[in-house]
């Protein structure tokens, strides 16, 4: 009878306990499961304003993993700073009937610096926690809080943050005082905000969204931004780090970043002043007198990163970094401003979001998070000039797709200006190669091959330049698909022109190249630069085709072959067009010489989702060809 009673007991409490959260699994919906690997049960968000220093974030949040692939996606991360300090965290763990199965608290987090790797000083820490579950399904919920003594960075909220994550319910309710004004964007949100006074007198903003499918995993598809859900809040007034400023707009923002981080940061030992002068004194185009400057700055100086208070925005002086020689991205632009200034060169200390993805600053909305990299703008009549300051190897005007094709902020001492950095056409994103190869009656390949990088392909062997000769021809055998591959003699040289190029010169052979048996020679005629897979399938796509950078390859490989052979089947002869590229390769026998040409084009942009399957077509298409078998037979 106690059995019983028992049982009956831990029947009725995990009753109670699956009626009160509701993390039974059987309970989400089944139209949120397609493509998901974890499901949001609950997210509330709270941010209340208390003052321009005192802002408070409380987060209460329940994620149910459906497999493994969502273990991560369910991780728990908090960060943290002297800035931002967590009063507290608590959690527990439920199993997939929604019955807990563990508690947690702060003292099971992991507590890591975010530091970045290269960074001299950086305060940022992350809390994180994911439980040691291998029954799935299984849920986390937790709750936080933290304080934070600023106002500038109010954060964005987004409801699913990436691929495979549903939402079954999320809510923000941002909180102030009447007098605390915001602007806010609303991106991809259905329900627009519900503003109200609560019964303490202060303002509230609340969104919520409910049943958000799993946005799928598709190749090429644009920047997650555009399509998943989030809204960016941004104060009129706020304080940073005992720094009060205000803007509604990014002129108003550059202004600030202007008067309060830059002005005055700008003055130099007279011993730079007169070496500047001295080293610019015979030089009279402003042009070479800053490509001068410029490359002076980068031997004297390394990058460092500081990510502390103040620093995390505001930059060394231009004295601290010619004494000691490193500063950070921010620093290092303000340095190079300082020294261009004093041979009466303006330049402009230049925001912007870097990355391979092209991120731009929203034009109708102006805030401070939506930049993470400082570069300089010298705005030459006719002939804007930017420079990247951070990297002692970068030739002068060149950006590359760190920060290539894309809107900045420049602060100026008229305020902000919204700008947008070079774009590097799919005609300007050049590999060039050309090759000469001898094979012998034995199927031993051997020549020389020379190949130019330009545009943004100029930085393709910018990493194995830096390596040892040793790493460097680990490198170009893992570059080159060639079995039995051995590099004679190679060589790189780089023009830093206003069109940099890079030249990589290689005299190679490689043993049993060509199988040689009973009267026929067989080879790969692309030894050099095949595709390597397509893009997989997708059915029901539901995004755009996304191409991010375009570029062009153009291969041509002349051979020389052993003598008295002919084609046994007809040559390769391929012509593909196509809206977002195109691709041709070709081979001529003619006597013992046998030309091979290669050209494909991918042109950026956006095109309409039913291109994908064209896309897809396309690369198969050229891995068949790119992966096309020379026979030749001996003649009677």
């Amino acid at each position: 009878m106690r059995g019983i009673l028992t049982l009956l007991f831990l029947l009725a409490a995990s009753s109670s306990i699956s009626a009160q959260n509701n993390y039974d699994v059987s309970l989400i919906p089944k139209n949120l499961l397609p493509y998901a690997s974890v499901v949001v049960r609950n997210s509330e968000e709270t941010v209340e304003v208390k003052a321009p220093d005192n802002t408070i974030y409380h987060t209460k949040e329940a994620v149910t993993v459906l497999n493994k692939n969502g273990d991560e996606l369910a991780r728990i991360a908090i960060w943290h700073n002297k800035s931002m300090t967590i009063k507290f965290i608590k959690g527990v763990v439920y199993n997939s009937f929604g019955i807990p199965i563990s508690k947690f608290s702060e003292s099971d987090f992991d507590d890591v610096s975010a530091t970045d790797g290269f960074s001299l000083f950086e305060d940022t820490r992350i809390k994180h926690f994911l439980p040691a579950v291998t029954d799935y399904p299984y849920t986390i919920e937790y709750e936080c809080e933290r304080h934070s003594k600023q106002s500038l960075n109010l954060g964005n909220w987004r409801p699913s943050q990436t691929k495979g994550m549903a939402v079954e319910r999320s809510s923000l309710n941002f909180i102030c005082k009447p007098d605390f004004n915001i602007r806010y964007k609303e991106i991809n949100i259905p329900q627009k905000a519900i503003i109200n006074t609560n019964a303490a007198g202060l303002k509230t903003y609340y969104w919520e969204l409910n049943n958000m499918k799993a946005i799928k995993d598709e190749p090429y598809s644009p920047n997650p931004d555009i399509y998943l859900s989030s809204i960016k809040i941004a104060p009129e007034k706020f304080m940073y780090e005992g720094i009060n400023g205000s803007f509604t707009n990014w002129n108003e923002l550059g202004k600030w970043i202007y008067d309060k981080l830059l002005l005055n940061r700008d003055q130099l030992s007279g011993e730079t002043i007169a070496h500047i002068r001295d080293l610019t004194i015979d030089i009279a185009d402003p042009k070479e007198k800053a490509r001068k400057i410029y490359e002076y700055m980068q031997q004297k100086t390394h990058y460092v990163s500081v990510q502390v208070g103040i620093g995390g925005y505001q930059p060394f002086t231009a004295a601290d970094v010619d004494k000691l020689s490193y500063g950070d991205c921010k620093a290092l632009v303000n340095y190079t401003q300082a020294l261009l200034k004093l041979a009466n060169i303006p330049s402009w200390y230049c925001v912007v979001e870097a990355g391979n993805n092209k991120i731009s600053m929203l034009n109708d909305f102006a805030s401070m998070d939506q930049g993470d990299h400082v570069i300089l703008c010298i705005p030459f009549k006719n002939d804007t000039t930017w420079l990247e300051c951070t990297n002692q190897k970068m030739p002068f005007g060149f950006l590359g797709d760190f920060t290539d094709d894309r809107t900045v902020l420049a602060c100026t001492p008229e305020g902000g200006k919204l700008l947008h950095t070079p774009k590097y056409t799919a005609q300007n994103n050049l590999q060039a190669r050309r090759a000469s190869f001898i094979i012998n009656d034995v199927g031993e390949l051997s020549g020389n091959m020379e190949t130019l990088f330009k545009g943004v392909q100029y930085d393709n062997r910018e990493g194995v330049i830096n390596e040892s000769v040793t790493e460097q021809i680990k490198s170009l055998k893992k570059t080159y698909p060639i079995n039995n591959l051995e590099i004679e003699k190679f060589n790189f040289s780089q023009d830093k022109s206003l069109q940099p190029v890079t030249t990589e010169s290689i005299k190679l052979t490689a043993r049993d190249y060509a199988s040689v048996s009973e009267g026929k020679v067989y080879f790969m005629i692309n030894p050099v630069n095949r595709t390597e897979r397509a893009p997989r399938e997708v059915r029901n796509r539901l995004n755009p085709v996304y191409i991010n950078e375009g570029y062009t390859d153009e291969d041509e490989i002349n051979y020389t072959l052993p003598k008295g052979y002919r084609l046994e089947k007809m040559p390769l002869n391929i012509t593909i067009t196509k809206p977002f590229g195109n691709y041709k390769a070709t081979m001529i026998l003619n006597g013992d010489q046998l030309v091979y040409k290669r050209q494909i084009q991918l042109v950026d942009g956006n095109y309409s989702k039913d291109t994908y399957q064209d896309l897809v077509d396309f690369y198969r298409n050229v891995l068949e060809a790119d992966n096309y078998s020379v026979t030749l037979v001996k003649n009677n």
